[in-house]
């Protein structure tokens, strides 16, 4: 299988993790005037899914190196395969909810919120679990994120409030809720994995490819039950049944699934990096996807046009300390 073998490229998958997980709300952007998240929601998980197989059978299972994904999903712990997969599970709950409020309050308040927050978390706890990295510049990195986020929801909560906007508190309270949440599940995913070797992964443990695969199970699975609640309990608007996913054009379900392949490779090249990079590294840079999402919805998507001066100084600074936090991140590792 293929295997990250140095720092440098390990970094540049990071970098590529951050571009896929901050641009895929994009397809969701693209049709959200005329397809429910909800029912988007159901195609994003397939894409995932489908995303994961193609990684597995392919970049998982060609070479010397490691095991295939075949033979190493068979000789899998049953623990390992049932952490990997609540992983799945813990995320898509957070995932869910993250992109309710990307079609509540937009990418530039969304992800920074909760996203930015699930970085400052996961990046504590993922250390904790491994120590890789400068604890000195890999912290002062995300306290500075720390503040980005606090400045992001401070900068929306006036633009919402001058432009007349409702419901402000409750879109920045589901993506907090979103953050937390998204922050506990890279701990489960890489707990069935041997970060140390994947070369040669200790009995049991699985490799990134096979970890991804049985995580995209949870997320399939555990969509049954999150998406059906959600589309009898919206959070916004009124119920959707699933007739209506049935009824939706091809192209617009196409789009759903190109926005779960997105975020699928940049998981595939984030859990890759991480027996390089460490956990907490690969983890940290990946979530600096807040800082992408927020530039798209900034720049291309307008979500703060018209705002004041005040939070447009808000959100400039905003931008700052993420660069910089980042840049700390990736020295940490150096």
């Amino acid at each position: 299988m293929f295997i990250v073998e140095n720092y440098g490229l390990a970094v540049l998958f990071c970098i590529i993790t951050m571009l896929c997980w901050g641009s895929w709300a994009n397809t969701q952007k693209l049709v959200q005037h005329r397809w429910r998240f909800e029912l988007f929601y159901w195609d994003y998980v397939w894409g995932i899914f489908l995303l994961a197989l193609i990684g597995a059978f392919t970049m998982g299972s060609i070479g010397e190196s490691g095991r295939p994904f075949l033979d190493d999903l068979a000789q899998a712990d049953a623990a390992n395969i049932r952490s990997a997969f609540i992983g799945g599970v813990v995320f898509n709950l957070a995932n869910i909810l993250l992109t309710a409020a990307i079609a509540g309050a937009g990418m530039a308040v969304a992800f920074p919120v909760g996203i930015g927050l699930a970085l400052v978390i996961g990046v504590l706890i993922n250390y904790l679990m491994l120590s890789k990295g400068d604890p000195v510049l890999l912290f002062c990195g995300v306290a500075l994120v720390t503040l980005a986020i606090v400045l992001n929801a401070v900068a929306y909560s006036r633009h919402a409030g001058s432009s007349g906007k409702i419901g402000v508190g409750k879109w920045i309270g589901v993506s907090v809720v979103a953050g937390v949440l998204m922050s506990t599940f890279y701990p489960f995913i890489a707990a069935g994995m041997d970060l140390e070797d994947f070369v040669s992964p200790a009995p049991g443990k699985m490799t990134p490819y096979t970890a991804f695969v049985v995580f995209a199970g949870g997320i399939v699975v555990s969509n049954l039950l999150f998406n059906t609640v959600l589309m009898r309990r919206p959070l916004e608007g009124t119920p959707v049944r699933y007739i209506d996913y049935v009824k939706g054009r091809f192209g617009v379900h196409l789009v759903g699934i190109l926005g779960g392949c997105i975020w699928g490779v940049g998981n595939l090249f984030n859990l890759i990096a991480a027996g390089k990079a460490g956990p907490a590294i690969s983890y940290g840079l990946g979530q600096g996807a807040t800082l992408v999402a927020a530039l798209w919805g900034v720049l291309i998507w307008k979500e703060f046009k018209g705002g004041s001066n005040t939070v447009n100084v808000l959100v400039a600074i905003m931008f700052v300390l993420f660069v910089t936090g980042l840049g700390l991140v990736i020295a940490s590792g150096i």
